[in-house]
């Protein structure tokens, strides 16, 4: 993941609710499957099972936050049962066969949170963190970006 993405999805982070934090755990995945992809590509094998690695590390934040209490979360734990299994045989195999399976089933759920996180007017679970303003400046189309509220007492409350 670049500089720029990482970035991107930290901003993101600290202004999500927690259905958008679904998503973006979706995201994030789906980014890591492309990048095992190109790195199989490449014939990059250890680059390939670096991000199976971090793609596993999104599905195991998926399933640890699962609530049980309701009969989706049983649905989803086998779906993201399955799609570890999948990674786990294309990281044996050396194979993006099952990588597409992971990312078919994946895709549809990620379509899916995305829908309901249109519809989730929740607060951001994060408050009090940094307000980012960016807009293009006078300069010839280059994108600034200002912090505002700068304090010493940011980040995650509790």
């Amino acid at each position: 993941m670049t500089k720029e993405l990482k970035q991107e999805f930290t901003l993101k982070i600290t202004q999500a609710n927690k259905t958008q934090m679904i998503v973006i755990l979706y995201e994030m995945l789906l980014i890591y499957l492309e990048e095992a992809k190109s790195a199989h590509a490449r014939d990059d094998m250890e680059d390939f099972r670096s991000s199976i690695k971090r793609t596993k590390a999104c599905l195991h934040e998926l399933m640890s936050s699962l609530h049980f209490e309701y009969e989706l979360s049983r649905n989803l734990l086998a779906l993201y049962g399955y799609a570890d299994r999948e990674l786990t045989k294309a990281d044996v195999r050396k194979s993006i066969k099952e990588l597409e399976h992971v990312k078919s089933v994946i895709g549809k759920l990620h379509a899916a949170y995305e829908t309901v996180s249109a519809q989730d007017t929740s607060a951001p679970v994060m408050s009090n963190t940094q307000t980012v303003y960016a807009g293009l400046t006078y300069g010839k189309n280059s994108l600034a970006e200002n912090l505002a509220d700068q304090g010493s007492n940011r980040g995650f409350c509790v």
